[in-house]
């Protein structure tokens, strides 16, 4: 399990402790509750970090970002399912004003 430490850099997102099978994320905890992968739907590396979006059960979106050099994790991006216009098969057009 892989937990978080401050090593000193600056927080961008919500610090989550995450547990990893092989090499992505299984389940991670939120708070006090511990949130259940369900797929992995995509991956990307950066310099520093590595990315993960994740759908858990219920249909919920999340990216979460790996520090490598710190070994910390955080919640950059959450999507609730249902959401309009965010989700990863998009039902109906979009409309931006």
């Amino acid at each position: 399990m892989l937990t978080p430490r401050n090593n000193g850099a600056k927080p961008s997102g919500v610090r989550i402790r995450v547990e990893c099978d092989a090499t992505s994320p299984a389940r991670f905890v939120l708070g006090d509750r511990t949130v259940e992968v369900a797929a992995l739907l995509d991956r990307w590396y950066g310099d520093e970090a590595d990315y993960f979006r994740v759908r858990v059960a219920g249909g919920d979106l999340y990216v979460l970002k790996h520090l490598r050099g710190h070994d910390r994790w955080e919640l950059t991006s959450f999507t609730r399912h249902g959401s309009v216009g965010t989700s990863v098969e998009a039902e109906r057009p979009r409309v931006l004003h």
